[in-house]
């Protein structure tokens, strides 16, 4: 028999992660299902447990080191290695995010879990994913942070609201990604970006028009890639997104 693949999604507890959590546990893979806060992480965990999916807890805050060192130290001894991690957490920051209004706190705190957050956790948990037979990390980022997409006309359905903040964290990611890439080019594990197109969740206000589990299907679809697959792209349902 072979071994269980083992997966870590941040930011598990609701909304697409949780859907990502469910979606991967569906294959028959452990899932470590990374939160900050106790009592939503151990909800989520139970109903995905109920639900058939072999669920675990992982505390993880990834804007802290130490927290961050811990989640890898969980894994390590639970399963000695890691398969796939799903960089899913995320904030908005919130409005005003005009750039001639925004506070600059507004900015760093964004950036500081969308970007910073990902290279903190994806570093921590590397030596894990060397030991896979098939290593593959998937980014969570958004068509907001395509820059052809966001300087396109004014009709452009992507365009949307102007954030300052939470937009280029996602630019800034899709590059932090392309980098990861190119240093991983030789080693098997497979990097790239998703997007889950405009999902209802409370990052938004609930307003999107696409259900948690479709924003997860991309994402699934790249953790589940071939070997010898893509890497260093931006995905969509559609295809490639434009950088």
């Amino acid at each position: 028999m072979s071994e269980q693949t083992i997966a870590l999604v941040t930011g598990a507890n609701k909304g697409i992660g949780y859907e990502i959590a469910a979606g991967l546990g569906a294959l028959g893979w452990g899932v470590g299902v990374g939160a900050r806060d106790p009592e939503r992480r151990e909800t989520a965990v139970a109903k995905l447990r109920a639900a058939g999916v072999d669920a675990f807890g992982v505390p993880l805050d990834v804007t802290d080191d130490a927290s961050v060192t811990a989640a890898a130290a969980l894994i390590e001894e639970r399963a000695g290695r890691l398969d796939v991690l799903v960089n899913n957490a995320g904030v908005t920051g919130g409005r005003p995010q005009e750039p001639s209004r925004v506070d600059l706190a507004t900015v760093r705190t964004v950036v500081e879990t969308n970007v910073l957050g990902v290279i903190r956790v994806t570093n921590a948990m590397l030596p894990l994913l060397r030991r896979s037979a098939s290593p593959r990390i998937v980014n969570m980022s958004s068509s907001v942070g395509s820059l052809t997409r966001q300087s396109g006309p004014a009709d452009d359905l992507t365009t949307g609201p102007v954030a300052v903040a939470y937009s280029p964290s996602k630019t800034f990611l899709n590059g932090v990604t392309v980098q990861y890439a190119r240093e991983l080019r030789d080693t098997g594990i497979l990097i790239n970006a998703a997007c889950p197109g405009f999902v209802a969740t409370d990052l938004n206000g609930f307003r999107g028009v696409r259900t948690p589990g479709q924003g997860a299907a991309i994402v699934i679809r790249l953790a589940t890639l071939p070997d010898g697959g893509t890497s260093g792209g931006f995905f969509e349902d559609a295809g490639v997104v434009p950088w």
